[in-house]
């Protein structure tokens, strides 16, 4: 019985070699970019062109002119994060609305600002796509001056402009 053991379990290390040759054959210039240390921006690459081909209507700002329409008092801010990080901190006077509360009813809290109002959304960091969906769904909601901002709050926060507490 010992040696049929044996047999089965040098079967499976074979077949396990075999399985991550390929694999590795596959992936193999995924591997070498990963050892150069270009993976993350060949990453970050292909997450953007998603999002160009995804989000083709939402346009998007950057930290200065996000923070040059909060100063000048000429957009509304929604946070598209979830409750408990909107709760812990976010742009003075933001309203908290994410994708799923916007589809199950939220749009009723959207419904009495003006369609040509100055909307800034952002969620938590520039690698979030929360912003974008909820930019969009404004956007077939008939809202005409909808931006996403891409630093996230995580940008506004580091770069020490104001922040709340408060709903």
């Amino acid at each position: 019985m010992n040696r049929v053991w044996r047999h089965d379990l040098a079967w499976a290390g074979f077949i396990l070699l075999v399985a991550a040759f390929f694999g590795l054959m596959q992936q193999w210039t995924l591997v070498q970019q990963s050892w150069r240390g270009e993976l993350a921006a060949r990453i970050e690459q292909r997450r953007a062109q998603h999002r160009e081909k995804e989000f083709q209507g939402v346009k998007t700002i950057d930290l200065a002119r996000a923070y040059a329409l909060f100063q000048a008092g000429q957009a509304l801010f929604i946070d598209a994060r979830p409750a408990e990080e909107y709760a812990e901190l976010h742009v003075p006077q933001a309203l908290n609305l994410t994708p799923d509360r916007l589809e199950q009813g939220g749009a009723e809290k959207v419904a009495e600002i003006p369609k040509d109002r100055e909307i800034v959304v952002y969620c938590g960091q520039e690698s979030c796509d929360l912003s974008l969906k909820v930019a969009e769904k404004l956007q077939a909601l008939g809202y005409t001056r909808v931006t996403a901002f891409m630093g996230g709050f995580r940008a506004w926060d580091e770069a020490g402009y104001p922040a709340d507490t408060s709903k």
